[in-house]
């Protein structure tokens, strides 16, 4: 019975390369001229540091924007409050990965509801689906895809046919 794995996350390779992206455009903005800004990422953190609040605002617009250029979705980043230490404000956006159990059984409600010929079963972190036919999955990849209420990045593992 072919069947996948819907999981949750994010990907290191692009998320370090949309932080390299704003940190190119970080140092040729204009308004960024002569300020100690910087994006740092360890592990799936992004530490933004600069002199002002509204500096750390205008980062975080670039972040996004990189991040969308480089097709991660935004609405998985948590930002921390601004700490301020001496002239220097840091905030860390944290991205969130793995499915909660409200996020699993809200898209097994949805596939439910879709009248689609295939079970789906929560699994720790990760929802299997099952299924019949290669096209009933197919068709429940390209539900979960365009589902504007799933704000998490989706990945499809385990394909068995």
């Amino acid at each position: 019975m072919p069947s996948f794995d819907v999981v949750s996350e994010v990907d290191k390779h692009e998320a370090s390369n949309a932080v390299d992206q704003a940190n190119r455009e970080l140092s040729t903005r204009f308004d960024f001229r002569g300020v100690d800004a910087s994006f740092e990422m360890k592990d799936l953190v992004v530490t933004m540091a600069a002199n002002h609040d509204f500096q750390i605002e205008q980062m975080k617009s670039m972040l996004t924007g990189a991040m969308t250029k480089r097709g991660i979705k935004v609405s998985c980043l948590e930002y921390s409050a601004p700490q301020g230490s001496g002239k220097i404000v840091k905030v860390n956006a944290t991205m969130r990965q793995g499915i909660d159990a409200d996020l699993a059984r809200k898209m097994v409600k949805k596939i439910k509801d879709s009248k689609l010929k295939v079970q789906a079963a929560v699994q720790g972190d990760t929802v299997r689906i099952q299924g019949k036919s290669r096209d009933d999955l197919q068709a429940v990849m390209a539900l979960l895809r365009n589902d504007e209420s799933i704000e998490m990045p989706l990945a499809f593992k385990n394909f068995k046919d």
